[in-house]
């Protein structure tokens, strides 16, 4: 029975490897869609999520048969139940990459964004595309510290979309109305990426020590944390 549970863990833990590449993907994507207006990208995000969705899917009927076949404890408990977290986890931040892609898509060839407002949304995916590729590494090895530094560095993305949100409530804003709810809406789309990469961080972190990593509750105000 053991070997059994170990292959179906590990059947998961790879599709769930194969998740996050898609995400990291979607969220690099979007940005080019975003800051380029480059509509093959844009519609490459909104055509993979499919298959994001349908891993999702995957994962979770794989572990809720992990749990009732198998009745884990302990550790293996851990590990089945967050693994449905992450798999559910990584399945909003691809829905959030093609909001992104599509708002993209709207617009082309112009972009969704007032000229004024495009050096800010450019650091936000900076710190994105940054944050995709650390997901990646920190769910291949389960590397804490890589981890640790996705929850420590948030600060720096919610203190970005507080700027949009300025911008957008500025007196000479200079852009159209749409452009205005594009900036409201897409910085709200790229700071939820934001908090789900910390969900995530938290989960990996559960996983390997038991331990859950949240020392300042209000600080993840609005995620999906338990």
């Amino acid at each position: 029975m053991r070997v059994i549970f170990n292959e179906g863990l590990k059947a998961v833990a790879d599709d769930l490897d194969h998740m996050v590449r898609n995400v990291r993907d979607a969220i690099h994507g979007a940005g080019a869609a975003l800051l380029s207006q480059d509509l093959d990208a844009a519609q490459k995000v909104i055509d993979d999520d499919a298959e994001t969705d349908a891993l999702s899917t995957s994962i979770v009927d794989q572990c809720v048969e992990l749990l009732a076949r198998q009745n884990p404890v302990a550790t293996d408990l851990r590990v089945v139940v967050s693994t449905m977290r992450l798999a559910i986890t990584f399945e909003r931040m691809g829905d959030l990459a093609r909001h992104i892609a599509e708002a993209a898509r709207r617009t082309y060839p112009d972009s969704p964004l007032p000229a004024n407002a495009v050096d800010l949304f450019r650091q936000m995916q900076d710190f994105l595309d940054v944050t995709a590729d650390r997901l990646v590494t920190m769910l291949a090895d389960r590397d804490t510290h890589t981890a640790d530094e996705i929850i420590r560095d948030d600060d720096r993305l919610d203190d970005l979309h507080r700027r949009t949100l300025q911008l957008a409530q500025s007196d000479d804003f200079p852009g159209t109305n749409q452009q205005l709810i594009n900036v409201v809406l897409i910085g709200r789309f790229m700071e939820r990426l934001g908090d789900h990469s910390v969900s995530a961080a938290r989960r990996v972190v559960f996983i390997v020590s038991g331990f859950d990593p949240s020392k300042e509750p209000a600080r993840d105000e609005g995620t999906d944390i338990d």
